[in-house]
């Protein structure tokens, strides 16, 4: 059970196995999601509001900016509440729909006449009674709030203290459909709020605390948050309650948290703790008016006119700066106005809680996708269909961002795939690595290198088969092997050590020359070109080695000799060589076992039969036709005769090799060839006077070139032929 267990996992793959395992921890991971992962997710979704911001828009909301020409003209903040009076009259007569304050009034006004009196030294009777009969800055601020929508900030504190709460918190309507939201709210252990006359005064109250991400962004703002365990709306939300007229919020829920959050007409989607990502826009100028400029009767009524405004603050030294995916400085203020025009444009964005879900089973899907095609797909497919897959994430994330308003996470799914897809890729190095040094390790010793480096890379090939292709074939035998062979019968080391001698050096000429050593039968080779590796010019490159082979014997017949002893017997070493081309069967033969790469066919029966027909004809090579046509002009190619060989209608035309392309070239060569053409033309014509007299002719050339042994025998057949011929007469 044990073996099988194992072979099943070997057949499945240990890069798959590990594939599998590193998925399952990555999903843990995201399951989890540490701050990197949610950090990571957030910046993907910063670059797309970069890419593409939402639309400026300047005829909604305005903001009575408390900048600094208007610090430096009303000096320092706090103004006193009369001058904030002032603000909202000012405000309402031009037409201003709701009023938002982005500021806070926990405290009376020190500079209220009633506190003044029990700040101010040596006031005299009269003084003091004038004081006293002027009116509470604090009053006159709370009657302006009355007199028009006015919705006061609150401002949340994320750490408890002892402070003793003096009243609850102002309500507002919160009607919920589904669970109780108080589990997923955002919630703020203390509510810092406005003055008791003040929050009776206004139509609403709505918190303007926000909370940046762990890289200190703002990106999203609770719309409705839990603070002193009571429900409170956001100060954007509870102006658009007041502007809409509602009496009451709807938060609509299910068991992963909260899905949105309603007033009047507007849904607005959220996360599963009540925040809305802001779509932010680009930072508008003309959004912003001068609190100096409105008091001082500068502004033009469209400035004003049926906006809701926020009362905020973007001096720098009032310490109201945000860092937002667009601005790394907005004022705070202009968060509440970015939401407003979000959700009065209808283009928030949302991130609902099934997003994880897809994005989890994306990179699920796309993972087991890799490991299921990546042992089965080459490298250059692959890598098109991961880019491919790369491209529509991101393209399907792009799309529900810019169309949808949706936020779906692309780099965790990419990067889970590219993990996997790395990890599939290193153990299959490491594993095809391994499997190249057996390789290397089992045949380096039997099969040329190039054979071992095709086979290294594809370690499928030691399968049994094979494939048809023209091959260019190779039979080597060593003549009068059998009396060398007596010299050595008390010395069987040394005629091993002989053969060795002799086949390193020929061997080395076959390979160096791109062929591929078959086997060695005794004192015989057999090889062949153009296979396993393709070669366009095996012909000529078994032709090389050929003579080569030829060169490499001469050098060992004379390193015999001068290593032989006074009187010691060193019989000379010859060997007979036989090519020829043609189709072939090449591949791996044999049985399950045991197999041989090999070649098969007439082509390599005839090569065989050509390399007996040296010692008949007296040459040391021979070459079939088709090897001859293929070489001709490159070497120095001569035709010897024909055959009727078994199986053919045609006879087969052979020839010798007698050197290379300078030979070919020479003029006695040329001359040598063109006497030795018209011999054969004689002799086939049966001109057997005019052969003789032709071959005759050319004895001298022939001795040059080592044809002698075959001229004597042509001479003999043609004076036999004369004989035959007189008796038959």
């Amino acid at each position: 059970m044990t073996r099988g267990l194992l072979r099943r996992m070997h057949d499945f793959g240990t890069g798959r196995i590990v594939a599998l395992l590193l998925l399952v921890e990555l999903l843990a991971l995201r399951i989890w999601d540490p701050r990197p992962i949610e950090a990571l997710r957030q910046k993907s979704f910063d670059i797309y509001q970069l890419l593409h911001p939402r639309e400026a828009t300047n005829d909604l909301v305005a903001i009575i900016d408390i900048d600094e020409p208007s610090l430096r003209a009303l000096g320092q903040w706090p103004w006193p509440r009369t001058i904030m009076a002032d603000i909202v009259s000012k405000v309402s007569e031009l037409g201003g729909t709701v009023i938002g304050f982005d500021v806070l009034f926990p405290e009376a006004d020190r500079s209220s006449p009633d506190v003044a009196l029990e700040t101010f030294k040596g006031l005299d009777d009269a003084a003091r009674q004038a004081l006293q009969s002027l009116p509470n800055n604090d009053m006159i601020f709370a009657e302006a709030v009355r007199r028009a929508k006015v919705v006061l900030g609150q401002s949340g504190y994320r750490v408890s203290g002892t402070a003793p709460i003096d009243r609850p918190a102002a309500q507002t309507g919160i009607a919920t459909l589904g669970p109780d939201p108080r589990p997923f709210l955002v919630d703020f252990p203390r509510l810092l709020r406005n003055l008791p006359i003040l929050d009776e005064a206004a139509k609403g109250h709505g918190l303007f605390s926000v909370i940046p991400e762990g890289d200190g962004t703002v990106r999203r703002v609770p719309l409705v948050a839990l603070a002193d365990e009571t429900m409170v709306p956001s100060l954007s939300l509870e102006m658009l309650r007041v502007l809409t007229g509602s009496g009451a919020i709807l938060i609509r829920t299910d068991a992963s948290g909260i899905r949105s959050i309603a007033v009047h007409d507007f849904d607005i989607p959220t996360d599963g703790k009540g925040r809305i990502w802001i779509h932010f826009s680009p930072p508008s100028p003309a959004k912003y008016v001068s609190a100096i400029d409105l008091l001082r009767g500068n502004v033009r009524p469209e400035q004003i006119a049926g906006k809701m405004i926020l009362v905020g603050t973007s001096a720098a030294g009032l310490l109201d700066l945000k860092v937002t995916p667009v601005h790394p400085a907005l004022p705070g203020v202009e968060l509440h106005a970015q939401l407003l025009e979000s959700a009065l444009t209808g283009s928030t964005l949302s991130r609902p809680s099934y997003t994880a879900f897809v994005e989890v089973s994306l990179a699920t899907l796309l993972s087991l996708a890799l490991i299921a095609l990546a042992p089965r797909m080459n490298a250059g497919t692959l890598f098109i269909l991961g880019g491919a897959t790369a491209v529509l994430t991101l393209g399907v994330s792009w799309y529900c961002f810019r169309f949808l308003g949706l936020l779906i996470d692309y780099t965790f799914p990419l990067i889970s795939g590219f993990l996997v897809y790395a990890v599939l890729v290193c153990t299959n190095y490491v594993s095809v690595s391994a499997d190249r040094y057996r390789i290397r390790s089992a045949f380096s010793q039997y099969i040329s290198p190039a054979l071992v480096e095709e086979l290294a890379r594809s370690p499928e090939k030691l399968t049994l088969g094979g494939e048809q292709r023209e091959l260019t074939v190779l039979f080597s035998d060593v003549r009068g092997f059998t009396g060398i062979a007596e010299l050595y019968k008390g010395d069987p080391q040394g005629l091993t050590a002989l053969i060795n001698r002799l086949f390193t050096p020929l061997t080395n000429d076959i390979i160096e020359r791109k062929g591929t050593i078959d086997k060695y039968m005794g004192d015989a080779v057999m090889a062949f070109w153009n296979a396993p590796l393709l070669d366009s010019a095996h012909a000529a490159n078994a032709c090389d080695a050929a003579l080569s082979m030829l060169e490499s014997l001469a050098r060992l017949n004379d390193q015999r000799l001068r290593e032989a002893g006074d009187g010691e017997e060193v019989p000379p070493l010859r060997i007979g060589i036989g090519l020829n081309t043609g189709p072939c069967v090449v591949g791996n033969f044999g049985s399950d076992l045991h197999f041989n790469y090999s070649v098969l066919g007439d082509t390599v029966n005839l090569a065989s039969r050509l390399e007996g027909l040296t010692k008949q004809y007296g040459v040391p090579i021979v070459i079939g036709e088709k090897t001859a046509h293929s070489v001709q002009g490159r070497f120095a190619v001569l035709e010897l005769d024909q055959l009727q060989v078994k199986g053919k209608t045609e006879p087969e035309r052979i020839f010798t090799v007698l050197g290379r392309a300078d030979v070919a070239r020479s003029v006695a060569f040329r001359e040598l060839a063109d006497l030795n053409g018209a011999m054969l033309s004689a002799y086939r014509s049966r001109e057997w006077a005019h052969a003789l007299e032709t071959i005759i002719l050319c004895r001298d050339l022939g001795k040059r070139f080592g044809l002698d042994e075959y001229q004597v025998m042509m001479i003999e057949r043609i004076r036999q032929m004369i004989d035959n011929t007189a008796s038959f007469n």
